[in-house]
């Protein structure tokens, strides 16, 4: 657990202190991020890493990131985020979800990637179900 716990601890504080090198130098070279809800968003890479965060910092300059949980099985670290900040143009940046990592030797080789944008008034449980499982 040590390591990917170390692992985790560092890139949630290049994340928190918006540290663009020691958040790219988190994950290997030949990363792969799985986005099993939105397939096309997978890449493969450490420099798509960047061009994600280069965006994200210049576009939420006050980001601030939260581990709300973590759980850690040999190289596999299931970890449960929280991202907030204020856009450029002021709007609000939320984000949950988890993401599960595979970490080998001190860096994320793979990813499935659940985090996703918060819905702050998006109708109750019954919509949502309701919207999935009915066609009109």
């Amino acid at each position: 657990m040590g390591d990917t716990q170390a692992w985790l601890e560092r890139l949630h504080a290049a994340t928190n202190g918006h540290d663009l090198e020691a958040l790219v130098e988190c994950f290997g070279p030949d990363y792969v991020n799985e986005a099993p809800a939105h397939p096309s968003r997978g890449f493969r890479g450490r420099d798509q890493v960047r061009r994600n965060w280069e965006q994200i910092f210049a576009f939420v300059p006050d980001l601030r990131a939260e581990v709300v949980a973590a759980s850690y099985d040999g190289p596999t670290v299931w970890s449960e985020w929280v991202m907030q900040g204020t856009r450029r143009d002021g709007s609000v940046h939320h984000m949950a979800g988890v993401i599960v990592f595979e970490v080998v030797d001190g860096e994320a080789r793979r990813a499935r990637f659940f985090l996703e944008p918060v819905e702050e008034a998006a109708g109750t449980v019954n919509d949502a179900v309701r919207a999935q499982v009915v066609r009109s």
